[in-house]
């Protein structure tokens, strides 16, 4: 069903208003129009991205399908490229893709290999470059753990305690380590330290005792903010080998914050209301707790008992001059006392119930102060969904509690926020709801037997069906061993959690599929508490009444675009030049004309990254007096992760069951046979001497990478912060990874070519520039880290350009640079992998299939007509359950998901 929401103006009907009142000053239609305004001009667009798992290893590849939607949850029409970024716990980007949109909806994939890829809690999120223009906390954003077993020789565990305050406050973490075999670490040294990003906190020595543990323990006497500083620890494992790890410190710090959010947004005196109670703890996940509340003169008003994620609730009348507060006992043993907000004299809220499935109850509660001074104006009430009006009514203030019923069939599935209106257009009181169509596209599994052997092949057959008529559904499958990838289903990341729920709401919300995955009357009660304590202003009414729409910097890309300014030499603008642009390698050429501001576009290209591609103005009868100036890309600032406290501090025991079989998976794919090479290894040496400013380092650095290493770069600062063995990159710099993990933040000497230069340099440079990257972890004569006051040094070799005839003048000049052309390598579209799947229609292979990914096909695409199709694909070694998801939309925005299991044996 295509939802287009009529507006229901109830001017008389619903709340028994006779006329507008003589002082109203905005009209309610003036209000719709400017709120469906908004909608038309800046409408709203969502990416989700179904993944194969929740975490991964060091060496797998992540696969996913993004799904792009507008308001209706529809494919999105608007754009036609999806970006997805991939950060490191430190909030640095290692991975952008740029993927094209069809029919809304994009492939890709990010592998993670060993060279590039550390365990670590990495941050994903993905948007268009519409979504760009409005506030970053809509973008689809995912934590995602990436442990790793690969050469491993220590698992570490910390658990970590707070006592005191301020220059008292004390932290106490026990750090254990043992063996991958979970034999302790005895009798080892272990060297710490505490740093922020510009300081040293602490630091201290240790010896693990006979369960591998060490208890290190430290006072903030420096007052230092602590929100972002790491435990860094190196164990000395002996025979020159040290493992150091890094433990963030964020999630023991700040004490338990708890929030009171009475309905409609004041707590008023005089009025029956609903209040409810948020306790976040400093890991920023819900604080289980039981209490009361109680009056100033110590009357137990109501008993107080958690219900889900820290929230609750509870009924209260307010008493004009009374004050509040709630005593509450926490789950680890700690107690609190917090006072309410205080009770307003004058006010007027809104109330909803959704109980009832068929009807929403709406209450208006005006305080009595409110009703007498107010008595008779107008007042109007509008509901919204994503930017788009489902309903509206106007009343006037005559009872000073006056409820109604509103069919539910009026609004989407999805969040949908009523406000209360002045006569003036002013926002007085405002109510999420959340409501529940039971609308989900119907998707449905059956396998061909009850049960499989081992690389038995496997058939599954789909059927989608909305309001039970077949649909086209454009879906993805995936299949994992789950004795290998143990599920949370109630952490799980879905499309129906996304985009009906977290896409709407800002801030984090702790486990989102819980309300989704198995639906209860407790569940549903949950989710309204969530309603009652998620703050929401994807836009601000005041804005919006006053004709304030938010600023578009980036319009809807319907492609790769390249965009610059045609000049004169004097910095004119020029009108009406040719300006032509060319991919060589793909043997493509269109031309431009620019506009009166020298403007000019090329839109809807295609090609793949790392693509050469020329402009040039060469063709214009006066062309030596033009120069092109090229836009450069824009991208939204990577703001710190939200998600925090979805980060897994103990990888190594959390996820020790995929760990395990991922090390099993790694050796069996990794076995060498031994190879006799006859042919010379082309010498990577560098004389130093010829570049005075390095004849103190050593010929033999401590790492060396050949240019084809970044073959695929199109940029290489981007490529370096994520690739260059023992090196870490962290705001702004390259520090050497193992001082930095030991708290010693001293940024790297960076050289190219010969010459000091910074960071920023990097961006000029392209892999076909360099010839080689060598990495020196020590300057053994100190005579470049002792003159730079740096750490390290880091040397990019460029090509020497090669020995050649003389040439003419004429030909010098073809070859130093133009102002009428450039030359440029723009982010194209990054290509897409297929996903294998092994076939046993063969006599079985030697060695082992320790798959944990079975099978993964986002391009599942359902008939018209019957609304059914197939997918085959074979068992791995594994036995036990195999988990299967599949979920997707249609044309009309009908989203749906579904979990189905069967039984290898």
């Amino acid at each position: 069903m295509i939802y287009r929401y009529t507006v229901a103006l109830l001017l008389s009907v619903i709340f028994g208003s006779t006329a507008f009142a003589q002082r109203d000053s905005v009209s309610l239609n003036s209000i719709i129009e400017k709120t469906s305004n908004l909608a038309k001009t800046r409408p709203v667009e969502k990416v989700y991205l179904h993944f194969d798992k929740p975490y991964y290893a060091v060496d797998d590849t992540i696969w996913f399908k993004a799904y792009v939607t507008d308001n209706f949850k529809q494919p999105s029409q608007l754009s036609k490229v999806v970006y997805v970024e991939l950060m490191n716990s430190r909030d640095s980007l290692t991975k952008l893709l740029k993927l094209p949109v069809r029919n809304g909806v994009a492939y890709g994939s990010f592998p993670l290999p060993e060279l590039n890829y550390r365990q670590d809690n990495y941050h994903l999120r993905a948007y268009t470059k519409w979504m760009s223009n409005f506030d970053t906390d809509y973008f689809f954003s995912k934590t995602i753990t990436v442990g790793s077993a690969i050469d491993k020789e220590v698992n570490v565990n910390i658990t970590s305690s707070k006592t005191g305050a301020d220059k008292q406050l004390q932290i106490t973490s026990r750090i254990v380590y043992k063996d991958v075999d979970g034999v302790p670490q005895a009798g080892k040294k272990v060297s710490w330290t505490v740093s922020t990003i510009s300081d040293d906190i602490a630091k201290g020595r240790g010896t693990t005792d006979a369960s591998g543990a060490l208890t290190i323990s430290f006072t903030n006497s420096k007052q230092a903010d602590l929100t972002g500083a790491n435990i860094n620890a190196v164990i000395d494992l002996g025979n020159k080998k040290s493992v150091g790890r890094s433990f963030p410190l964020r999630s023991v710090l700040g004490n338990t914050d708890v929030q009171f959010f009475p309905e409609g947004g004041e707590l008023l005196a005089g009025v029956r209301q609903k209040i409810a109670i948020k306790a976040v703890a400093s890991s920023g996940l819900g604080m289980a707790y039981t209490g009361s509340v109680v009056d100033n003169a110590g009357a137990e008003i109501a008993k107080l008992t958690s219900q889900n994620a820290g929230m609750s609730l509870f009924v209260l009348t307010a008493e004009a001059g009374k004050t509040y507060k709630a005593n509450l006992t926490f789950a680890n043993g700690t107690k609190g006392s917090y006072d309410l907000p205080k009770a307003q004299t004058s006010g007027f809220n809104i109330s909803v119930s959704n109980i009832d499935p068929q009807n929403l109850n709406i209450k208006m509660l005006a305080s009595p102060a409110f009703f007498e001074a107010n008595k008779g104006r107008s007042f109007y009430i509008m509901a919204q969904s994503v930017g788009t009006v489902c309903f509206a009514a106007q009343t006037a203030l005559r009872e000073q509690v006056y409820s109604a019923n509103i069919p539910a069939s009026k609004f989407p599935t999805g969040v949908v926020q009523f406000t209360l209106f002045s006569s003036a257009g002013l926002p007085l009181s405002e109510r999420l709801v959340f409501v529940n169509r039971n609308d989900a596209l119907n998707l449905t599994l059956a396998s061909d037997k009850p049960s499989y052997g081992v690389r038995q092949k496997v058939k599954l057959n789909v059927t989608a069906k909305s309001k039970g008529a077949p649909v086209d559904g454009d879906l993805s499958v995936a299949v994992i061993d789950e004795s290998k990838v143990p599920v949370d289903e109630n952490n799980e990341t879905t499309i129906l959690s996304s985009l009906l729920l977290t896409s709407d709401l800002k801030g984090y919300i702790e486990k989102p599929n819980y309300y989704f995955v198995k639906p209860s009357d407790k569940t549903n009660a949950d989710l309204d508490l969530l309603m009652l304590t998620q703050g929401y202003r994807r836009f601000s009414y005041t804005q919006v009444l006053a004709g304030q729409l938010p600023a578009i910097e980036s319009l809807p890309e319907q492609g790769i675009e390249i965009s610059g300014t045609l000049r004169t030499t004097n910095g004119m603008p020029f009108k009406g030049g040719n300006v032509r642009l060319l991919i060589p390698d793909k043997y493509f050429s269109a031309n431009a004309i620019s506009d009166p501001e020298g403007r000019f576009k090329f839109t809807n290209l295609v090609f793949p990254d790392s693509m050469k591609v020329v402009a040039t103005a060469k063709n214009n009868y006066n062309s030596r007096n033009l120069m092109l100036m090229m836009d450069g890309d824009k991208y939204p600032k990577i703001d710190k992760n939200k998600l925090y406290p979805d980060e897994v501090a103990n990888i190594d025991s959390t996820l020790r069951p995929y760990l395990l079989n991922s090390k099993k998976q790694f050796g069996a794919m990794h076995v060498l046979k031994e190879v006799i090479v006859k042919a010379q290894k082309p010498s990577l040496t560098v004389d130093h001497s010829k570049y005075p400013a390095l004849t103190g380092l050593s010929n033999i650095p401590d790492h060396m990478m050949a240019a084809d290493r970044f073959s695929a770069c199109a940029n290489l600062f981007m490529c370096f912060q994520g690739q260059l063995m023992g090196v870490t990159y962290d705001q702004g710099n390259f520090y050497v990874s193992r001082d930095y993990n030991q708290g010693r933040k001293v940024p790297m000497a960076l050289f190219v070519g010969g010459m000091p230069v910074d960071v920023n340099y990097l961006n000029s440079l392209t892999a076909k520039d360099i010839e080689s990257v060598e990495i020196f972890l020590k300057d053994e004569l100190g005579l470049i880290n002792n003159a730079n006051q740096t750490n390290g040094v880091l040397v990019v070799n460029t090509k020497t350009p090669p020995k050649g005839n003389k040439i003419s003048l004429a030909e010098l000049q073809d070859l130093l640079p133009q102002p009428s052309v450039a030359k440029l390598t723009p982010k194209g579209y990054d290509i897409t992998r297929e996903f294998y799947s092994p076939k046993y229609d063969v006599p079985k292979p030697v060695g082992q299939d320790l798959r944990s990914t079975i099978y993964w096909n986002p391009r599942v695409v359902t008939d018209k007509a019957t609304g059914a199709t197939s997918v085959e694909f074979y068992n791995a070694d594994g036995k036990g359950n195999y988990r299967v998801v599949i979920e997707g939309f249609d044309k009309d925005g009908n989203v749906g998901r579904t979990v189905y299991r069967y039984k290898v044996q």
